[in-house]
């Protein structure tokens, strides 16, 4: 009985947490925004125009994930995602009461 009980507990905390370093997260964005460029049937040089952001830019970012703010901002307009980034942190659960009253200071 406790067996099982170990398992699920284990379970639960191993599919919490994700383990990643700042450049894999960096390299899913740039697969994502990669997968909403193509499913519109927009190519590197078009997009580069519509968002006003350098080919090399866009290129880099979709090799290595590499990319400033402004110009994320810029490409994810340019695939009327921006909703997306603007909502970005926005429902951010609270972990403790702690958070709760830090915030209100």
């Amino acid at each position: 009985m406790f067996t099982g009980i170990k398992i699920i507990i284990k379970r639960y905390i191993v599919s919490e947490y994700i383990w990643e370093t700042c450049e894999e997260l960096d390299k899913k964005i740039a697969d994502r925004v990669r997968m909403i460029r193509k499913r519109k049937s927009i190519s590197q040089e078009k997009l580069a125009k519509m968002s006003n952001v350098s080919l090399g830019s866009i290129k880099r970012f979709e090799t290595t994930g590499q990319i400033s703010l402004i110009s994320l901002t810029k490409i994810a307009m340019a695939l009327d995602v921006a909703d997306d980034l603007r909502n970005i942190f926005t429902d951010v659960p609270y972990k403790n009461i702690m958070e709760v009253i830090n915030e209100n200071k």
